[in-house]
């Protein structure tokens, strides 16, 4: 005779997953990518649409600013990232139409 059981059998991948998104969720951790990584904070070109990011403490590199202050990027394609791309500062730290390419 032949029993049949009629219970799932979850994979431990799938398992996993839920596991690691619901702690993502819970620990308030964002899926997006960050402009920046920890201990850096994003800076941009003077009178481009360039950007990099500098480690905490050290100095702005030469031809670059900091992005006014309420205006700073922190994820890819959030509001700010996207308008940087049309806009820039110029060298008195006004924002000004970018540069066509």
């Amino acid at each position: 005779m032949t029993t049949f059981r009629t219970h799932r059998h979850q994979s431990g991948g799938s398992v996993l997953f839920a596991a690691v998104a619901l702690a993502a969720t819970l620990a308030g951790c964002s899926m997006e990518d960050a402009i920046c990584r920890g201990g850096e904070y994003p800076v941009m070109t003077v009178g481009a649409t360039g950007s990099a990011c500098v480690p905490d403490g050290k100095p702005l590199p030469e031809g670059y600013t900091r992005y006014p202050d309420g205006k700073v990027p922190r994820h890819v394609d959030d509001t700010w990232d996207v308008y940087w791309r049309t806009h820039t500062l110029d060298d008195k730290g006004n924002t000004i139409d970018a540069p066509a390419p």
